[in-house]
């Protein structure tokens, strides 16, 4: 046996569990294709449940001195009628009605927190990586799974107890264990770019009109992360136009972005996100294991993605270590992985999957609906603090049908707005049996 777990693609999910098993004594190998990082934007915005799980690995000051804190979301609303504007609404989501250490969101480069956790990894001896090498496939050797990599020295093979696939939407794991995929698309496209930020831009903020979206979430170092929505087809007619067709989406909607996303010179700078929504049948098959976005990927409108995969690391990380410390490394442990994070996970994919309807279809009479709901949600403090918990990864508080009739105001918003109290909010918590069920066994 050439290791105990050997985990493919080095990534944020990748990369966590790596840190988890090698933290634990548990000699893990790291495969990673890409010899440097792409170009491809990646999630940068740490919820709270990912926050404390980077704090157990023992990277949380790390996260903290090198990322940008943004504890609420500030989301306006205008009716554009040609080129003017007229505010219609404002509301402010805010972390901080969690009562928890972790009540605020964090913004970090993506490919910082890989520094960081990578290095993290390096500090322990059990941790091993190939860089570049890519899987290509299982064969079956004396009725083990033997791992196929291949490097520019050439093919080798390796075998391991446990293989995890963490390579991302496109998985070679995923397809070798022949699980079936639910796909969902949308009606419209994201296009998302860094630049310096103005000084005024201090927060998360959404600001949308019936027909547009943009998001705006300040980095560290005076940069903003922007997210634009955009009809299927309008990028190549705004690419036609020239990038000043691009500076004006978002200068027409923020004025005092000009002068700042002028700042980007190249339509190479901005990429085209076609956002896409799947669940796997199964997370797990033999001991083979899917994490992160080889098993789920949500739409990007809520920034999940890669708060999942470091929760579904956590969850896999915490059981491995449990299985080898036990001596209990059947495959048939690993269903509580499954068992644990496939309902949550699918979970928060209905969730964002309900945020990008909110703004998928271009009308005022859908921009009214989507107003009531989000001022109504905003303003009952129950209804505001399950957005925020459910958002957060910390816990799950579903929205019941009177929820849902305050939201779009057949009851008043105010009717059950009480402060909801410590003890109670602790109660919809994730409890570390419910994260780890196997541990009362």
């Amino acid at each position: 046996m050439d290791y105990q777990v050997m985990i493919v693609g080095g990534g944020i999910a990748g990369l966590t569990l790596a840190v988890k098993l090698a933290s634990c004594k548990v000699k893990v190998l790291m495969v990673e294709k890409d010899e440097k990082s792409g170009l491809i934007y990646k999630g940068e915005l740490l919820q709270p449940k990912s926050l404390a799980i980077l704090k157990k690995l023992g990277v949380y000051e790390q996260i903290k001195e090198n990322g940008k804190m943004l504890p609420s979301i500030e989301m306006t609303e205008f009716y554009q009628d040609g080129d003017s504007l007229e505010l219609i609404g404002e509301n402010e989501f805010r972390y901080d009605i969690i009562r928890s250490e972790f009540n605020t969101s964090v913004m970090l480069p993506h490919e910082k927190l890989k520094e960081i956790l990578f290095r993290k990894a390096k500090q322990y001896p059990d941790f091993h990586h190939m860089r570049p090498a890519k899987f290509t496939g299982f064969t079956n050797k004396d009725g083990r799974r033997v791992a196929n990599v291949s490097t520019k020295d050439g093919e080798t093979s390796i075998e391991a107890l446990f293989y995890i696939g963490a390579e991302g939407r496109v998985s070679p794991v995923r397809n070798e264990m022949d699980v079936q995929i639910k796909k969902y698309s949308y009606n419209h496209h994201f296009l998302t770019v860094s630049f310096p930020r103005p000084p005024t831009l201090k927060s998360s903020s959404i600001i949308t009109t019936q027909e547009r979206f943009l998001g705006l979430f300040p980095l560290p170092d005076g940069e903003v992360r922007s997210v634009l929505l955009i009809k299927p087809g309008e990028y190549k007619s705004m690419r036609k136009q020239g990038l000043e067709s691009f500076y004006q989406a978002y200068i027409e909607l923020m004025p005092e972005m000009e002068g700042y996303v002028n700042q980007i010179s190249s339509w190479k700078q901005i990429q085209l996100m076609i956002p896409v929504r799947h669940n796997v049948s199964s997370y797990v098959k033999d001991n083979c294991v899917l994490v992160g976005d080889a098993a789920h990927s949500v739409h990007p409108m809520a920034g999940e993605g890669m708060n999942l995969a470091i929760q579904d690391s956590d969850v896999l990380g915490e059981l491995l270590c449990w299985m080898f410390e036990t001596d209990r490394t059947d495959p048939s442990h690993l269903k509580w992985f499954e068992q644990v994070r496939k309902p949550r996970a699918e979970f928060v994919s209905r969730l964002s999957h309900q945020a990008a309807l909110l703004y998928s279809f271009p009308s005022l009479s859908w921009q009214k609906l989507r107003m009531k709901g989000i001022h109504n949600t905003e303003r009952n403090n129950r209804l505001h603090f399950k957005q925020m918990l459910n958002t957060s990864g910390l816990g799950i508080w579903k929205f019941s049908i009177v929820d849902r009739m305050k939201q779009i105001g057949l009851v008043p918003h105010s009717f059950g707005s009480r402060s909801i109290p410590e003890s109670e909010q602790t109660k919809h918590f994730f409890t570390e049996q419910e994260d780890y069920p196997w541990l009362k066994q």
